[in-house]
């Protein structure tokens, strides 16, 4: 004789009610994250990856941060390619350098019309918006780019440039960098704009181009808000009180930024980040102080040897990255701070060798969008940080 049995399994209504709302949670973010207008003021690709080789064309996963598939995959609608070369560029190779890469752009854009467009008006962005296509803009990094020459400055803004941060590391002759301010070696008297420098701030403010105040020392900062007659922009900058390292903003800053109309771009770099980062980082150069060393005595610049060991022991930095909680703070920080419309995000992809965990690279943009409303950001708030706030401030800058 058969007999059959009918196993019956039990499912807890609570537990149905969990993975429901789960379910809706995750459709609910991504939907968000679609419709919202995603922008990113800082990504060192150009520098990077495509002046190395590498076509952002291409499926570059593994390689770098950044390639045209995943800013689509990310969502990301707006991205500002930043124009940069280091200190070692002066005068007769860096602003000719700085159109290298602008040429670069130009011939990536060419080359794709169906999935991206040069954008330097507020009209040119409206219709990248409209065609779905990824607006791509320009901000020069480092001010010694236009080498001390107006001329230049006006030649950078008619090929497009929208932002220029107005020192990188280097201080020009007109203007101190945080990095400059803030080491007891460097003697240069006065600290902040000069007189040629304020020229620079204002000649900005005419031509529609955005005054980012990322990188600069303190003393400039406050000369910068003292001059310019419109928005500024930290394009790439996290809050001091939370990492106290020179790069970041502290509250008198930001309090002045949100006076100004401006907007607060928080970069994801671990070091800006996390406030134990740099001693994780110590310790594991301590480990190889040979190579380090002989990295030194070569005079490679920090960000050289912090990718290089990176490429050399991706485990070892791996396993130093800060959680993506910690981004979320520094946006919390500013929010509770001055206000939600003065944050946004800032990225520096490219340009670092290190992000929080799970933020690999364009393509998990939406994750922070999880992040966002998970800790209770209203739909509202999360389309500011995510993109409204930069629309406010470009706009205010380019005009109609």
């Amino acid at each position: 004789m058969q007999s059959s049995s009918l196993v019956k399994i039990f499912v807890h209504p609570l537990m149905v009610l969990f993975f429901l709302s789960q379910t809706v949670f995750a459709q609910t973010y991504k939907t968000i994250h679609e419709n919202a207008v995603v922008a990113d003021t800082h990504n060192d690709v150009l520098s990077t990856v495509t002046l190395e080789g590498l076509n952002i064309e291409n499926d570059l996963t593994g390689k770098s941060h950044s390639d045209l598939a995943r800013f689509k995959k990310g969502g990301v609608d707006i991205e500002m390619f930043s124009i940069f070369c280091d200190g070692r560029y002066g005068k007769g190779s860096a602003f000719n350098y700085a159109n290298r890469e602008i040429d670069s752009l130009y011939a990536i854009a060419k080359r794709n019309p169906g999935k991206m467009e040069m954008v330097s008006t507020w009209a040119q962005l409206q219709h990248a918006l409209k065609t779905h296509k990824l607006a791509a803009m320009m901000g020069v990094e480092g001010g010694h780019m236009i080498e001390d020459d107006l001329d230049n400055l006006d030649s950078l803004a008619k090929r497009g440039v929208r932002y220029m941060t107005l020192t990188w590391n280097n201080s020009t002759s007109w203007a101190t960098s945080a990095f400059d301010e803030n080491r007891k070696a460097f003697l240069v008297t006065p600290y902040g704009l000069t007189e040629f420098g304020k020229e620079v701030v204002k000649r900005m403010n005419a031509l529609g181009m955005m005054v980012d105040i990322s990188h600069v020392g303190e003393k400039t900062f406050w000369d910068v808000l003292n001059t310019t007659t419109k928005p500024v922009i930290a394009s790439h900058s996290s809050v001091y009180a939370l990492c106290p390292v020179p790069r970041n903003l502290k509250d008198d800053q930001i309090r002045a930024v949100a006076k100004n109309g401006g907007v607060i771009d928080i970069n994801f770099y671990s070091g800006f980040i996390d406030s134990n980062y740099a001693k994780r980082i110590a310790a594991f150069m301590n480990l190889h102080k040979k190579e380090y060393d002989s990295l030194i005595e070569a005079k490679s610049p920090d960000y050289a040897i912090n990718f290089y060991f990176s490429k050399k022991y991706p485990k070892d930095v791996q396993g130093m990255r800060p959680p993506l909680s910690l981004l979320i703070d520094h946006i919390d920080y500013i929010a509770k701070l001055v206000g939600v419309d003065y944050v946004g995000l800032g990225s520096d992809f490219d340009g670092i060798e290190s992000a929080p965990q799970g933020l690999e690279g364009v393509q998990d943009f939406p994750k922070i969008t999880e992040a966002l409303l998970k800790r209770g950001y209203s739909k509202k708030d999360v389309e500011k940080i995510l993109g409204g706030n930069f629309l406010r401030v470009f706009k205010a800058n380019v005009g109609l």
